[in-house]
């Protein structure tokens, strides 16, 4: 008669020992429900740490152009290879002006692309036209297409100064 009570209580003790299936659903229901208040908090989060960054290298750039200006006496044209002018020394018609170029002017190894993996985009425009079409006072336009990839769309980000209805500038921490 021992026997069969000591086999009883451990028979008793096995199926009690274990989580039920209900008791598991509800732990995996919780752990899914509390991912997906993760993931709609930090979604709008990466957006804006996306174009941060985008428009701090923007910035860099822009910074690299200016000493480049600087130490040649012009921005890179197109002929001089636009951007890439920044990091490697272009073919110079004059020897003097050859000499100038003391780059790079960007950290080796930046890569001039923005956070969803587009080109940076730089265009030199005609400093004797008195129509400054980029906004910014500067003889080029630098921007990063955006999310989409497409350039002139409302998602473009440039060094252009955001302002509001009244023209008054918007500070960064504004936007």
């Amino acid at each position: 008669m021992r026997l069969s009570v000591s086999k009883q209580q451990h028979v008793a003790h096995r199926y009690a020992s274990g989580f039920t299936l209900i008791e598991v659903l509800l732990v995996i229901v919780i752990i899914l429900m509390l991912a997906g208040a993760i993931v709609a908090f930090l979604l709008p989060q990466q957006e804006g740490a996306e174009k941060n960054t985008t428009r701090l290298l923007l910035t860099q750039v822009s910074s690299a152009l200016d000493t480049y200006r600087l130490n040649v006496g012009h921005y890179p044209t197109e002929e001089e290879g636009g951007l890439s002018a920044l990091t490697t020394k272009p073919q110079f018609e004059n020897e003097r002006m050859g000499d100038k170029w003391v780059g790079p002017y960007i950290k080796p190894g930046t890569v001039l692309e923005d956070a969803w993996g587009n080109s940076l985009r730089y265009e030199p425009t005609d400093a004797s036209l008195e129509d400054d079409s980029t906004g910014t006072g500067l003889p080029y336009r630098l921007f990063s297409a955006g999310p989409d990839g497409q350039p002139e769309t409302e998602d473009d980000i440039s060094l252009a100064a955001a302002t509001d209805e009244s023209g008054a500038p918007i500070e960064p921490d504004e936007q």
